[in-house]
């Protein structure tokens, strides 16, 4: 365990100061390869007539993919750690922070949402379209200044929760390799959990697993938020972001996404989420929040704080779980 504690340690403070440097390898993006090349295999062959028959052929090839990857993802991950622990302790200590440090994706997001702040700072909306469309999957070309804040904004509200506070609490409990679990549901539901002509049988098991697995981690993120926001200043109304939390959190297709969401956007003061395109069609969504006044450029590095500062509440009380169940 107390391995475990400094490693969990050591990876959160990697993170924080080095992010992903693009010149590194990173498993997540292994992970994505193996998704692409998984899915690919599978559906060779697919029965092109019978509309019933390839529904049923594509569901039933969707939780293959969910088994395959999970089990090479598993397996993979554990070898590498214990691996490294049976050479040495030492040795496991630094393969798990590393490990830990790559399944965390807080300085990340703020590094990518930082980008489209810049440009929307220096009145190149072009440029800004550009970036966000790196962070986001809705189609980008059109959007207006508010628009591309706005996208950016409501990626670090809702991945606060996916790619930072629920890959913390996985891996607090059962280490990196429940942690890499994760990142591997949330990677496949990134990738074939949508729900258009392609993906509607196929991803369903992806989906529906990430649904499962992050209905906890984004409430005890949201309610984290809101803590933070109470806790943060002037630019943060805990208040609102309480009321507005409880008033729209169910405002999404998914029963997770706009618990975050809300929370931001009550903590300050805007309105998020709305209809959005996706691959040339427009997907009706409700707003989240209230109209309290305009999205502005400032409002991404307002959220990168939020989710900054959440992130580092939830690691020290996850440290001081694990110290009190050691001790």
């Amino acid at each position: 365990m107390k391995y475990h504690i400094l490693a969990f340690g050591a990876g959160f403070l990697l993170d924080q100061l080095f992010g992903d440097p693009y010149f590194l390898p990173h498993p997540i993006r292994g992970i994505g390869w193996l998704i692409a090349k998984t899915e690919k295999t599978l559906r060779a062959g697919n029965p092109q007539g019978n509309p019933t028959e390839r529904e049923g052929a594509e569901r039933r090839q969707g939780k293959l993919l969910v088994v395959i990857v999970l089990l090479f993802t598993g397996m993979l991950s554990a070898l590498i750690l214990f691996g490294a622990y049976a050479m040495h302790p030492g040795l496991g200590v630094v393969i798990e922070a590393v490990m830990t440090y790559q399944i965390l994706a807080a300085r990340c997001l703020q590094v990518e949402s930082s980008k489209v702040w810049k440009q929307l700072n220096a009145g190149s909306l072009e440029e800004a379209r550009k970036a966000v469309s790196m962070i986001v999957g809705r189609d980008t070309e059109h959007l207006t200044e508010e628009g591309v804040a706005k996208a950016a904004i409501e990626t670090v509200a809702e991945n606060t929760s996916d790619g930072v506070i629920a890959p913390m609490l996985y891996t607090a409990l059962g280490g990196p390799v429940l942690g890499f679990l994760y990142k591997a549901v949330n990677t496949m539901d990134s990738m074939v959990g949508y729900k258009n002509e392609k993906y509607l049988h196929f991803g369903r098991a992806a989906a529906k697993l990430d649904d499962v697995m992050n209905f906890l981690p984004a409430r005890i993120s949201a309610l984290l938020m809101v803590g933070t926001a109470f806790i943060s200043g002037k630019s943060y109304n805990g208040k609102q972001a309480w009321r507005i939390w409880r008033r729209d959190n169910r405002k999404h297709a998914s029963p997770n996404s706009a618990q975050t969401e809300s929370v931001c956007a009550g903590a300050l003061g805007i309105q998020l989420a709305g209809d959005a395109s996706y691959f040339g069609k427009v997907v009706k969504k409700p707003y989240i929040g209230d109209p309290t006044r305009a999205v502005e450029p400032e409002d991404i590095r307002r959220t990168n704080r939020l989710m900054n500062r959440t992130a580092w509440i939830c690691e020290i009380l996850c440290l001081g779980i694990l110290i009190a169940v050691a001790v």
